[in-house]
């Protein structure tokens, strides 16, 4: 029972959803008008771009054997995956969310970005910090940005992230998915990105 509770949590709190999920938190807090087709247009968009794409791009790999599991457990695996990625998130900053646009979620994606990159160069070196603790720990930082930027109390969301942030590490170590070390840096590899580059829009 236990084991299925905690793959149900890795699976759920998957780093595919992360960015939409701090998209859809964006909206649901800004004070700032948007129309409401913009938002559905956004949703829409990022909701492609971020879960269907590399769910289509991991089934190809899947076929061509370059990945065994969605979870990617060796860091030969990540490469590709990582790689296109990247140039996914660069397609979102240049067409879906510009600066000029919607600022705090162009800086959000920027932060996913460097977050992306530095797990690729990891990768490429042979070392495996875990993606899940990467994409809950930098939405738990834009989330604390969030709330000191328009002044809003969100301590109990705060408050749920952080018992999400135990669970999915919980979770990552139960299965043998990653050991402590690879664990924390991923934590700091999510959360310093979206926490240097809050200067921009803050």
């Amino acid at each position: 029972m236990t084991d299925k509770i905690l793959r149900g949590i890795s699976f759920f709190f998957h780093p595919l959803f992360m960015p939409l999920l701090g998209v859809i938190f964006y909206f649901s807090k800004t004070p700032r008008f948007i129309p409401q087709e913009v938002m559905r247009a956004k949703l829409i968009s990022l909701g492609i771009l971020t879960i269907i794409l590399p769910i289509l791009i991991y089934f190809l790999l899947n076929t061509i054997r370059k990945a065994n599991s969605i979870y990617l457990k060796t860091t030969k695996e990540r490469i590709l995956p990582l790689a296109l990625n990247s140039l996914i998130i660069l397609i979102i900053l240049k067409r879906i969310i510009t600066p000029t646009q919607i600022i705090e979620l162009y800086y959000f994606f920027v932060g996913i970005l460097i977050s992306n990159i530095t797990c690729l160069i990891l990768a490429i070196m042979k070392f495996k910090a875990s993606i899940h603790m990467i994409a809950v720990s930098g939405v738990f930082m834009f989330f604390i940005a969030i709330s000191i930027h328009f002044s809003i109390n969100i301590n109990g969301t705060l408050a749920l992230m952080v018992v999400i942030l135990g669970a999915v590490a919980t979770s990552r170590l139960h299965l043998k998915a990653h050991n402590a070390t690879e664990l924390i840096l991923g934590f700091f590899i999510g959360l310093l990105p979206q926490l240097i580059l809050v200067k921009y829009w803050l």
